[in-house]
């Protein structure tokens, strides 16, 4: 079987016409078979045709009924329907026609009207799936656009950080090499060997410590160098805390009361200075990296069109990168992430939903409150909730937020197609996407399946 010719379901209860309308299509076409109403609706849960052929006289429900169905369900609503029966008065036409169908074949088959309106309506279908793709992608370069600006400004703190820490070493290096050798000359043995063993300390010094937790050990680093009578107590612990270094110092106190203690800290310092410059340029270009490897991501479109597994946890922090920027200066971020398997998925057009979802809470937040993100599985599918702390979702509105081109935001900041194209793009992934909101509180919830 080729997988890239398009899927045709057959239904139909008369094997006769089954086996014609499978000879006919099946040189150029997949073609699946289903023998009543509700054998082709359980079919499609399990493999999405792209054209559906339908009797309408069969037994249990008929063909009407099984297109009103596919039709009211937003996973299937898309999928063409074309009727095949000898019922072709205009009142059995205009009620197929209510009921969702795009055509008509009327039976006996013409074996050539019957592969024209099949190409036919496989046209419009495909056509239509690449009208959706370059809107998803106008959609996602249009949030790109907006994020940009913050992404720049994130980039360039981690530049900075890099550039300084750069100066910074090359500034040490002049007065290392300027007090190492005559620190040294004036140190007895004994010393000598006691700053080696202050200068090993700093290299080990504490780091990634909170500014209270700083201030704290600060204090009573202090307190301890002021019990041993040194007068400049408080300039001892600067220099101290900032190498990293916080208790157990008694075997340096000789160094501390010595008269070249203030040589002895400022060369011990700037050698150490050294490792806490480099750790801050790997830091920092950590930092611009991911930022970097977010962007391309986002930016990335996949022309396969094919399915692949992937972690939804990484595409969520992926856009949580790009939104670092608008997100921490008022908004605290809460995660609740469980472990998920892989979800076979179109990670680029996921990505899309992530990003109108966040946006769209960061928007009705103002800039303040907050954002939590629960991951987790419900039996066979992976649950993504966004729970913003805004001014909620009008009653008035509810019904309206996933029509396409409905927006409450002014001309020229929204298109009101992201919570359109949400919908499609989780219709396609044969999800569901629900809305609650209250003031104070909105819940949007993506549910997927995991391996489908």
């Amino acid at each position: 079987m080729n997988k890239n010719k398009p899927l045709i379901l057959i239904v139909d209860d008369n094997p006769i016409n089954i086996k014609l309308l499978t000879d006919i299509l099946q040189d150029d076409y997949q073609t699946a078979v289903a023998e009543n109403g509700l054998e082709a609706i359980s079919h499609i849960k399990i493999q999405y045709p792209d054209l559906i052929l339908l009797d309408i006289l069969m037994p249990g429900i008929d063909g009407y009924e099984v297109c009103a169905r596919l039709k009211a369900d937003t996973q299937t609503k898309d999928i063409a329907v074309i009727f095949i029966t000898a019922m072709d008065s205009p009142t059995d036409v205009t009620k197929g026609f209510e009921a969702g169908a795009s055509d008509y074949i009327t039976k006996p088959f013409n074996v050539l009207e019957v592969k024209a309106r099949v190409k036919n309506h496989l046209s419009v279908v495909r056509i239509r799936e690449q009208l959706r793709a370059e809107l998803i992608r106008s959609e996602k370069m249009a949030i790109l656009g907006q994020i940009v600006a913050g992404v720049a400004h994130e980039i360039k703190t981690p530049l900075g950080a890099i550039q300084a820490s750069i100066d910074n070493i090359s500034d040490s290096l002049g007065l290392i090499l300027e007090q190492l050798p005559r620190l040294l000359q004036s140190l007895p043995d004994d010393s000598r060997k006691d700053f080696f063993l202050l200068l090993d300390k700093a290299l080990q010094g504490k780091t990634g410590l909170s500014a209270r937790e700083e201030r704290k050990l600060k204090r009573s680093l202090t307190s301890v160098l002021e019990e041993h009578g040194l007068d400049n107590a408080d300039d001892i612990s600067d220099t101290l805390t900032d190498m990293g270094i916080y208790d157990k110092i008694d075997p340096f106190l000789p160094l501390f009361q010595s008269s070249e203690n203030q040589l002895i800290l400022e060369t011990a310092y700037n050698i150490s200075g050294l490792q806490r410059n480099a750790r801050n340029i790997s830091t920092a270009a950590g930092r611009a990296t991911k930022i970097v490897f977010a962007l391309k991501s986002y930016a990335h479109y996949d022309h396969t069109g094919k399915k692949v597994e992937s972690d939804l946890t990484q595409g969520i922090e992926t856009i949580l990168t790009l939104y670092q920027n608008q997100l921490k200066y008022g908004i605290e971020v809460i995660r609740n992430y469980e472990k998920l398997p892989p979800v076979l998925c179109y990670t680029d057009e996921l990505d899309q939903v992530w990003a109108n979802l966040i946006n769209n809470a960061i928007q009705a937040m103002d800039g303040k409150g907050t954002l939590t993100i629960d991951i987790y599985q419900k039996e066979s599918s992976a649950v993504v909730t966004i729970t913003d702390s805004g001014k909620g979702i009008p009653d008035e509105i509810k019904t309206r937020i996933f029509e396409p081109f409905f927006t409450t935001k002014s001309v020229g900041e929204g298109s009101g197609l992201g919570l359109d194209i949400v919908l499609k793009i989780i219709d396609k992934h044969h999800g569901k996407i629900e809305a609650e909101s209250e003031p104070g509180k909105t819940v949007f919830s993506v549910i997927l399946p995991i391996n489908s």
